[in-house]
Formats: C-alpha cells, structure tokens, sequence
C-alpha cells in the first residue's frame, strides 16, 4: 500500500500466525490493498514459533508495543502446543486490552453454501472476560478438581448494553438472553437481572430470554426466531460454533473482539496444519473480520465494496474445496485464487444474494455502566472445605460436630454440593471433597477473627482443609447459595 498518501492510513497491527494463517492473511491483505483499504500494516509475530522459543505466552513485549500505538488487531489463526505451560494467546489479548465484547454475526449464504436454514441471520455477542474463562482452576482433592465461575454485574452490564446499542445502531429488532439462572441463581441470575434493567432503556427493541439448553436447541431447531443473542462466555462460545455450523460452514465466519480502546478481529477457526502450505484454505473467515475491522476504523466504503465483491464470487460459483458442491459450484479454486476472484469483482454487487450498504462513518457505541451503591456487608459464617477420605458422612459428622467456637457451629456438611449430614441419605455417593457449613447463632454478625479462631480448632482435629468461603449478608440479604 505504497503508493498511498501516508498520512491517511491507519495504523494496524497484523499477525499472519500458524498453519494456514499465513496463506490466508496474504490472501486477506491482497483483496484489501486492492479494494483500497486505508491501513498501514504493523506485523507481529506471535503463536507456535513464539511458544517453542520459552514465551508460555506466545506473544512478547515488542508485539504488546505494536498493539497499544494501533489499538487495533488483525490476527490470523495460531496453533497452541499440546502440553501444559502455554497460555491461551486469544483469552490473555482478551484480557489484557479489555476486549470485553465477541461479536459472531451468522449468516446464511443459500443456495451457494448448503444449508437447511436460508433465511439465518444471527449475531451472536458473548461476553469475553469473566465466566468459567477467568481461568482459575484448582485440584483440591485426589478426586476433586475446581473451576471458579465469576460473573461481575459491572461485566455483565458492559456486554448487555454493548448488545443493545449494537442492535439500535444495525437496524436489528430482537435480543434474546441465554442463561442457566434456574440452576446458577446468583451468577447466571445477576445476568438475567441486568438484561433486564438494561432492556427498559430500549423500548423500540424487543426481548426475551431462554435457558441455555433449550434455547441451544431452538438455536439448531429453528434459528430464524433469533435476531441477536447475549450470553456469557462459555455459553456464547459454544453457541456460536452452532450458528456458524447450521449456517453452512464454521470456516466462513469472522469475529470482532472490542473494548472500549482496542479492537481485535479474526476468523473463527483453527489453523489447519493438515491443509497449510496447499493452497486449499478458504480466507473467508478472516476476510469477514477484516471488513469489520474496517467498519471498525470507519472505512465503510471499502468494507461495503469489498464484502458486496465477496458475495459476487459466491454467487458465481467460485468456491475453495470446503463450500464446494456439483450441484451449487462452477469452479474449485485454491486461497490464492479465490482472492483473485474477488479482487476481480470488486466494484460488483451481487443479485441473489443480499447486497450490503454500510452507513458512513457509524460514531463508537455508548457503553457505560451505572455506579451501584455500596452494600453493608456482614460476616455470619464460613464454609470450610475438607480433603477426607477415612469414613462415612456421618462418621465426619461427629468428627466435626465437636469442632467448634463460642461464636461458630455446624450447619451442615455437603459433598460436592448434596446434603450428606445430619440426616443425608446413606445412598448418596460421595467423593472425598467435603463442604462444613458454619453459621453464627441467630446469624449474627462476626469477625475474621472468628472465622481463624476455627481454623485453629481444626488445625489441632488433624484434618485437612484445602479452602475456605465466608458466608455474607449484603444488606441484610443472604448471598450466598444454600
């Protein structure tokens, strides 16, 4: 892109990463210098090579300084090493430049790419930072393993109104909730409970919400009751596959990551290393999120024609081997020519497939997040976790029963969240992960002091206690599971 005034190009950092991420990331870059992408081109290098060169987190200083003078990121795929030790590299960029938002629009392309749902056209947005990929795990026992699940209102809110101004600026209708708050009722539930409060600033959009299990199935059933849908982390990433998979084809989506500063874009899939260096991958994937990558850094122009000129080639016919079919294609072509393709029909708008008209220059989304009182919070208990593998549950009972302060009792033992004493049922199977429930008499409020003048006891009884969650009251209300 020399031959371009320089000092109307945006900065962008670039990795061409592993596998096929090379081949598609030059065929990506080719159709955007052709179509007249303003951007100067920052390329890091990050992924496999990086991992085997001692970085466990595949990426290094030099590439974090590219990234916070462009704030913008167009990454191809990456290949982690099997093993333990290696990090991650999409959950740790997430992290660390607070790309709190994953926007999966999924979009049917029939008849050209196979699919039993024409008409599906979804986006999905999955909050990124919290939820089950907090990361922090945990073996407790020789049997037990721990994964902590945190949802933040404050995260929640980000995502769910980043969800809704997301609809409002695209003209879309709907947002749907998935969660799983009949079973999580604090985490899942406080996520409910902010797309709802959130909702009532958005009379013109209507909403609904689903469990996760039954809404996956009406997402695979019939995704044409969907519009957008706003979910956690683990949720979102699974639905997302879903939607890409019913709409014809995981390796045609593309994915936004964004924060409120930075913005990463990317295809959704892996790197292929059984295809790489053949010329057979589809850079469809990671040429969708280049286009949004653009609207991003309000190109619109060159967004609009070049994905209208990559709908033209789908139209024509002209497939790589993965969307290929004799009923529904006219050529096989390999990246390098499927890139040429569509270079070739820049300029082009397709017929039977919808044309795309972006706005011009769409101003950033409004995302902020309502200050919330401080609560007054109370201490009237502490559940104490035990490794025990020496007996029944009511021979830990009377272990325990006699373990006690002036200001803490027994409660109640639990095994991996099931009742077990007093009174549990002598057919309820239990590991050798034990949950002691201690509460203050008449739940009255206590110190940290008297939580350690517990441990102490138990440190004298010889067993072992491997963690420990105080119980708390947040204005008088009981916040915690029973």
């Amino acid at each position: 892109m020399e031959n371009q005034n320089q000092t109307a190009l945006t900065p962008v950092t670039v990795a061409y990463g592993d596998g096929i991420g090379p081949e598609i990331m030059e065929a990506t870059l080719r159709v955007l210098q052709a179509a007249g992408a303003r951007i100067a081109p920052e390329v890091i290098e990050i992924g496999e090579k990086v991992y085997l060169g001692g970085n466990a987190a595949g990426i290094d200083n030099s590439a974090w300084e590219s990234l916070a003078r462009t704030r913008v990121f167009l990454k191809a795929p990456i290949t982690t090493p099997f093993g333990g030790g290696y990090k991650s590299l999409n959950v740790t960029t997430r992290k660390m430049l607070g790309l709190f938002a994953n926007v999966r629009p999924c979009v049917a392309y029939s008849p050209y790419v196979p699919t039993r749902f024409p008409n599906l056209d979804i986006v999905i947005i999955r909050e990124n930072e919290e939820d089950l990929y907090a990361g922090i795990e945990y073996q407790q026992t020789d049997d037990v393993y721990e994964c902590l699940k945190l949802v933040s209102r404050s995260g929640s809110e980000k995502i769910i109104r980043y969800a809704f101004e997301y609809a409002r600026s695209r003209g879309r209708k709907k947002i749907s909730c998935f969660v799983k708050d009949n079973i999580m009722k604090m985490t899942d539930g406080i996520f409910h409970k902010v797309f709802d409060e959130v909702a009532a600033e958005y009379p013109d959009i209507q909403t609904d919400s689903y469990i996760i299990d039954i809404g996956t199935a009406r997402l695979a059933d019939s995704p044409e009751r969907f519009d957008v849908i706003v979910t956690l982390n683990l949720y979102g990433d699974i639905i997302s596959d879903v939607a890409a998979e019913i709409a014809g084809s995981v390796g045609m989506a593309g994915s936004a990551n964004v924060g409120l500063n930075y913005a990463m874009f990317e295809a959704v899939h892996g790197s292929a290393p059984d295809i790489a260096g053949k010329n057979m991958a589809n850079p469809s994937g990671l040429l969708n999120g280049a286009i949004k990558m653009l609207l991003h850094i309000q190109q619109s122009d060159v967004a609009e024609k070049i994905r209208n000129a990559w709908l033209k080639t789908l139209e024509d016919g002209i497939h790589t081997g993965d969307i290929y079919t004799e009923a529904n294609s006219k050529q096989k072509v390999g990246t390098k020519e499927f890139a040429d393709a569509i270079i070739e029909r820049l300029g082009q708008k397709p017929a039977i497939l919808k044309a795309v008209s972006y706005p011009p220059n769409q101003k950033g989304l409004n995302i902020k997040v309502t200050p919330q009182p401080a609560s007054v919070k109370t201490l009237i208990g502490t559940d104490i976790f035990l490794d025990w593998k020496n007996g029944t549950a009511n021979e830990l009972g009377k272990i325990v029963e006699a373990i006690k302060t002036p200001t803490l009792s027994l409660e109640v033992i639990t095994n991996r969240g099931t009742k077990t004493y007093p009174d549990g049922n002598p057919e309820t199977y239990c590991t050798d992960h034990w949950r002691c429930r201690y509460l203050s008499q008449n739940e009255s409020t206590i110190s940290n002091s008297d939580v350690i003048a517990l441990l102490n006891e138990f440190d004298k009884s010889g067993l072992d206690v491997i963690k420990t969650e105080n119980l708390y009251k947040f204005n008088d209300k009981k916040s915690y599971s029973s």
